[in-house]
């Protein structure tokens, strides 16, 4: 493969299968960082030549379709032109289509619609392939700047952040100690559907991606064969979506007059907010305060044509105790505590009712299924809902929920073998088939030593908040953020044969990777 010396990366000529990716991503990762520190000291004018030279990068452009076309889930889900890249051929082509100075207009999106928890649905909105690649290139010089700007309680959609590190901020704000005992668990009513395009444009500013980022904004939904048009706004399923939601929504703690020094740390006050996306809670000391943070909120959400839903939005104080990213966050009596009060942080009852129902479904499934598919599937839903919840109070949760599969089993057994007697399905399905727990009651294959996993075997380990407002385009930060990717990799070793669980999301939001 033929590379040229400059930041762009390589010239045309090379071959897909021949690129040398740890090259390109640092070429990517270093011109990221330029753009943050350079935002850090008020360079405006070289923050935008920085943001135009990420806009023309080559490198930015292979990575950005890698991303879309072979690392993202949605690879094969096609815009309105039904087009999807599947070839090295046809990437290398994607690639040169890019960085080509041909003029183009965006392409609408492709209205879909995804259950919800509610039973209801979500709209979605599929970019083109084409447009999914630029959005990911404009994201790359776009992201920097804001991630110099955003605040440290901001988790939602942002590198080197998760939920766990917003439930761990909540969980020092909500200790039993703590005066901010009163909560406004707010949501936002449609807030992707609804975000003012004036007020996103104005926050933007003059960068070199404003023209992309209003024609993504207006381009419309084709549903039905028709097309629709987006007065307000952003689609979710576009790639820089969550970005554009998190630049509209930025500034909830100046509104709420919380002040923070130049480490991000909060000065003593009486307010404090924890937000991911467009969920947010607001910790306060009183509940009048909390009435007037409400009406505060109000006020500023309506200027980005936003506001709170009447029926989700409410007040309530820790010891009734409120649930947000499936965690259920809550006071609890206790005489041996100095306040008289602990914190229990646990699964919520609606977590809990949805794995249920989501391992029901693969239950029933499984019976016209081969038993070492129903073990795999189940296995993944198993371990991925135990890895998440594994940071907070969750082993009561983790048994009552092993109890409840071993009675799908039974369901399972004799219903496939409804004449067997108990002593032969028992020697069938059950024995000692974990490698190094004495188990006897391991649901699996016999012959193949194949086994259902349980979820109590995922120790509850904690999760070590970021600090402040830390992020991986800060180029100070690097041996801190490589400590947390190898501790995020420790997290993530699988602790048994055969297991199908991918930790690739997990270092993703640990690390920002």
């Amino acid at each position: 493969m033929r590379e040229s010396s400059h930041a762009n990366g390589p010239t045309a000529g090379y071959e897909w299968a021949e690129v040398n990716w740890t090259k390109v991503n640092r070429v990517v990762k270093n011109l990221r960082q330029r753009i943050f520190r350079a935002t850090l000291a008020g360079d405006l004018k070289k923050v935008r030549s920085l943001q135009k030279l990420m806009l023309r990068s080559r490198s930015n452009a292979m990575q950005s379709v890698r991303r879309v076309t072979q690392q993202n889930k949605g690879k094969n889900t096609p815009g309105a032109d039904g087009i999807v890249v599947r070839t090295d051929r046809a990437r290398e082509k994607m690639v040169e289509t890019l960085l080509s100075h041909r003029s183009w207009r965006v392409q609408p999106v492709r209205r879909v619609y995804i259950p919800k928890a509610n039973n209801k649905q979500r709209p979605l909105g599929i970019p083109t392939i084409f447009c999914r690649c630029r959005q990911a290139m404009a994201k790359n010089a776009l992201e920097p700047e804001w991630e110099a700007r955003f605040e440290s309680t901001s988790y939602g959609f942002r590198p080197g952040r998760s939920c766990q590190d917003a439930i761990a901020r909540i969980a020092t704000l909500a200790w039993g100690n703590r005066r901010k005992k009163w909560v406004i668990d707010a949501d936002i009513e449609g807030a992707f559907d609804n975000i003012s395009h004036a007020h996103l444009l104005k926050a933007i500013g003059h960068c070199p991606a404003r023209d992309l980022i209003r024609q993504w904004l207006k381009a419309g939904y084709m549903e039905m064969g028709r097309l629709h048009a987006t007065p307000a706004g952003t689609p979710q399923g576009g790639v820089i979506s969550p970005l554009l939601a998190n630049i509209a929504l930025h500034g909830m703690e100046q509104a709420l007059s919380i002040r923070r020094d130049g480490f991000g740390h909060s000065h003593q006050g009486s307010r404090a907010v924890v937000r991911y996306a467009d969920d947010f809670v607001v910790f306060c000391e009183s509940r009048a305060d909390a009435a007037v943070c409400v009406q505060i909120l109000q006020r500023w959400l309506a200027k980005r044509g936003l506001r709170l839903s009447e029926e989700k939005t409410r007040i309530v104080h820790l010891q009734d105790g409120f649930d947000f990213l499936g965690f259920n966050i809550r006071h609890y009596r206790d005489r041996r505590t100095q306040s008289g009060w602990k914190l229990l942080i646990t699964p919520s009852k609606e977590s809990i009712a949805q794995v249920k129902e989501k391992l029901r479904a693969i239950w029933r499934q499984g019976l016209h299924l081969p038993l070492k598919a129903l073990i795999g599937r189940l296995n993944s839903v198993i371990r991925g809902w135990a890895y998440y919840f594994r940071t907070q109070v969750a082993t009561k949760t983790f048994n009552g929920l092993d109890t409840w599969m071993f009675h799908r089993q039974l369901r399972f057994v004799k219903h496939r073998h409804s004449r067997k007697t108990w002593k032969w399905l028992r020697s069938h399905y059950w024995g000692q088939l974990h490698p190094t727990r004495r188990d006897q009651w391991v649901f699996g294959v016999l012959t193949t030593g194949l086994y259902l996993q349980k979820f109590r075997w995922v120790s509850i380990r904690r999760h070590t908040m970021v600090k402040g407002s830390a992020s991986p385009d800060d180029s100070l930060l690097r041996a801190y953020w490589d400590k947390r990717k190898a501790r995020a990799e420790r997290l993530c070793a699988l602790p048994y044969p055969g297991a199908s669980f991918s930790a690739a999301r997990l270092l993703d939001d640990e690390c920002g990777s």
